[in-house]
């Protein structure tokens, strides 16, 4: 059957057991080790400059006005949790896509019942490395035009409300490109096509995306998580695809 629209936390659920289990746990060492030293360095900057973004984005407020501080607050310390965990997840992954590219090769084998402990390759993933990093730039390529004008609007007084739930909104759907991506590119399947995919598979998409999205906001979670959703796009990609060949096969 196809997949429900919610059916994110499915997914991501057996995401994370695939990547625990005997077979695959070698292939997640390397980028959860990539994550650590990543989210560390940026936990420890976040620490030392939080207040000091927080404060630069709540806009002057006349004396009258001042009140309104204790409201804003709150919904501006989201904003720049928000933009830590964009910025985060945008570093981790393009240091980690070889190795995320080459997990999902592995868990795909595993998934279509090819091989119960696929083989580690220092060759095959080495070899990974110019591919999965071309489709990375295309993913920045894709992400900076349209985030770069929210960011402006972060910076506008009053407009800026609505810069964090457009914020999240957007994050939802890259994180769905981002790892729907890994399986896509591994089958060959161009840019275009991968996102005009997504955009048919819309409500499932956007499911997985949002438990990923939330999933990474949690500290220290996050570092198992980001293979956990590399895992679960894969089995989306498999089962989702594999429900289009057999619907479109002669009965």
């Amino acid at each position: 059957m196809p997949a429900p629209v919610l059916s994110g936390p499915q997914y991501l659920s057996e995401g994370l057991k695939l990547v625990l289990s005997p077979g695959l746990r070698l292939f997640v060492i390397l980028p959860v080790l990539i994550n650590l030293i990543v989210f560390t360095g940026l936990i420890v900057l976040a620490v030392q400059q939080f207040s000091g973004w927080v404060d630069a984005f709540i806009p002057s407020l006349p004396t009258w006005l001042s009140f309104l501080e204790y409201v804003l607050w709150p919904l501006f310390v989201v904003l720049v949790m928000v933009m830590v965990f964009f910025t985060f997840t945008l570093l981790a992954t393009l240091i980690a896509a070889p190795f995320n590219g080459f997990l999902s090769e592995k868990v795909e084998v595993v998934v279509r019942g090819k091989d119960d402990f696929p083989p580690f390759s220092w060759g095959e993933l080495v070899a990974m490395v110019p591919r999965t990093m071309g489709r990375e730039m295309r993913k920045l390529a894709y992400f900076l035009p349209r985030a770069i004008p929210l960011l402006i609007l972060t910076f506008i007084p009053v407009v800026n409300l609505i810069a964090a739930p457009l914020w999240i909104i957007f994050g939802v759907w890259m994180m769905a490109i981002q790892y729907i991506d890994y399986p896509a590119d591994n089958n060959k399947m161009s840019w275009q096509d991968m996102l005009a995919w997504l955009r048919a598979n819309r409500w499932q998409s956007m499911s997985f995306g949002g438990m990923t999205y939330l999933a990474l906001m949690i500290p220290g979670l996050n570092i198992l998580m980001m293979p956990a959703a590399v895992a679960g796009a894969t089995v989306f990609w498999v089962r989702e695809r594999s429900q289009v060949a057999v619907t479109a096969s002669p009965q």
